[in-house]
């Protein structure tokens, strides 16, 4: 698998979102240690979480728990696997989601992951969702004392507009390495933010980047064209979604969410396939 670079790391094309192992329908612990198993074994480097993916109130972290658990109980190495947690986003455990752009609150959320994570230095630190009720510069300054102190090692926001990624550029004093915004052949209005990113050389990590948990498996049938990309080549139209945005810019990083070993190994085979400048042109120009 070839690599792409987030910062100072290089990382697989092709990444684990880890939500889908941790909300609501997810699998058991045994077998979503085997869907992370399953990704490192088919090369996949990066591996994305958030202290907010879980359920119940009381069970805060519960994703990056579960993915610092497979990661100490897999046979092989994993001094190369960048794991890229998030804070800003809260589950008071009622099924909603709310937001927490304080300082305060992101600076003791990150240290919490650390430890969760077992690392003295997360790897990637990501801002989850902008806090209405906090200015921007604030809750991003955050992760800049955040980098100064040690506890992070790179910075990168999400769910963030054009304006807010260079605002937070600018505040982390050009340290920002990634943005996390929401991107797919269903959801495309991210791709002046996509583009942005390319120019600044930053990297841009679609989440749900096949349409979500719920529209994932339809990616060929709600979007024809992908479906029919798909049968040329003999592969799935997952697979063709995930080397469409790859093919999009160089600094493109997709992180499908699975909660089965053979749905991270179909996407993960999407690093191999190789659009035509054709093709591609008729993924771009169709909803």
């Amino acid at each position: 698998m070839q690599r792409r670079t987030i910062g100072t790391h290089d990382v697989s094309e092709i990444g684990l979102g880890g939500m889908p192992m941790s909300i609501e329908g997810r699998p058991d612990e045994a077998r979503s240690i085997a869907t992370i198993h399953a990704a490192l074994d088919a090369g996949i480097t990066l591996i994305d979480t958030a202290d907010a993916y879980h359920i119940g109130a009381d069970e805060v972290g519960h994703n990056e728990l579960l993915i610092a658990k497979a990661l100490r109980t897999y046979g092989g190495d994993t001094s190369d696997v960048l794991v890229a947690t998030k804070g800003g986003h809260l589950r008071p455990g009622d099924g909603s989601w709310t937001v927490d752009g304080r300082p305060s609150h992101l600076i003791a959320a990150a240290k919490a992951s650390a430890r969760r994570l077992g690392v003295d230095t997360i790897g990637l630190y990501q801002f989850h969702r902008p806090d209405p009720s906090v200015p921007y510069a604030e809750s991003v300054g955050a992760l800049r004392d955040l980098l100064d102190e040690g506890v992070i090692a790179m910075a990168g926001i999400s769910n963030a507009s054009v304006a807010q990624i260079d605002e937070a550029n600018e505040v982390l004093g050009g340290r920002l390495v990634s943005v996390q915004n929401q991107f797919s052949p269903k959801f495309r209005s991210s791709l002046g933010e996509l583009r942005h990113c390319a120019e600044l050389g930053i990297a841009f990590i679609p989440w749900s980047p096949l349409g979500g948990i719920r529209d994932a498996g339809s990616v060929g049938s709600a979007h024809r064209v992908f479906g029919e990309v798909a049968e040329a080549h003999g592969v799935s139209p997952q697979q063709v979604a995930l080397a469409w945005e790859l093919a999009l810019a160089p600094v493109v990083v997709p992180i499908p969410g699975a909660s089965r070993p053979e749905s991270i190994r179909d996407s993960a085979l999407a690093a191999d396939l190789e659009l035509t400048t054709d093709e591609v042109e008729r993924l771009s120009t169709t909803e």
